[in-house]
Formats: structure tokens, sequence, C-alpha cells
């Protein structure tokens, strides 16, 4: 992955401002994953949460706690799909660990440290991407990576 891929997380706008509900994206082809999960976050803040107001006001009030839930559910949904109604798969980095890279395999200090976590629920996984946001909305996470890794996962090669 390139520096962009690298270094890019799922970061909000400032909470309590007109564009809270948005996720900054910046350039490279992680913009396309982005845009994805900012349409299933519009349709979280818009249709799935009880609030009363307009749609433009539920919209502006949201705070950050809000923001990491609507991104927890984005994701999941979007797992959820991936997996064909049937499971989800979530991967997170864990702690460092020494592998010795074998045959054409380069080791890059993150793909050997991923886990992967199923679930055969939604509202599970939904809970615990929820419980572990900050590994995909935090800086220098490599959130969208570890979320396109899900992807896959959740898909299946097969798929």
């Amino acid at each position: 992955f390139s520096c962009e891929w690298a270094a890019a997380h799922f970061k909000f706008r400032r909470p309590h401002s007109d564009l809270a509900y948005a996720l900054e994206t910046g350039k490279g082809g992680m913009r396309a994953i982005l845009v994805a999960v900012q349409a299933h976050i519009l349709t979280y803040l818009l249709f799935a949460r009880d609030t009363e107001g307009t749609h433009l006001e539920r919209l502006c009030r949201i705070g950050q706690w809000e923001q990491g839930q609507a991104l927890a559910a984005a994701l999941a949904e979007t797992l959820w799909a991936a997996g064909g109604g049937g499971r989800a798969v979530v991967c997170l980095v864990t702690a460092p660990v020494t592998v010795m890279p074998r045959g054409g395999y380069r080791a890059d200090s993150f793909t050997e440290r991923i886990r992967l976590f199923e679930f055969l629920e939604k509202a599970a996984a939904q809970e615990f991407i929820s419980d572990h946001i900050n590994c995909f909305k935090g800086e220098g996470s490599h959130g969208v990576i570890l979320f396109l890794y899900s992807l896959l996962f959740s898909r299946t090669l097969e798929r």
C-alpha cells in the first residue's frame, strides 16, 4: 500500500458542525471506499435513529459519540452485505509478532499482525466494531486498509 493508503482512516468533520455527518476524504484510490461508507452513514443517521427535528438538523447535531456509532453501523452493514447476509469478518491489528517472510512475500509489519474476528449476526459485528471503533478512525490506525481486508474476508476469496 502507498503512503496515502497507510495514512487513511475514517475521520469525521468537527462534531456539532454543519458537516458533522461527513467523512473527510483525501486523494487517491481510498476515496471510493470512503464514499461507499459515507452513504451508509447518511442512511443510518437519517433513517435508523429515532430523533426529533428535520433531517438537516439531525445531521448537524451529532457529536463525537454519535459519529462513532454511525461509523460502526455503516461498517457492519457493508461487511454484512459483503458476506451475503450470513457472516461478517472484522480485521484488527494485534501486538507485534516476529514472522520470518517466506518465498516471494515481503514483510510490512502490518499484514502479519492482522487478526480475524468472524460474526454470524450483524448486531454482534456492529457491537464489536463499536467497541473497537478507534481501530478504524484513529490516526495511524490504517483504518481504511483494515476495512478493505475485512471486506475481502467477509466476501471470501471464492466469491
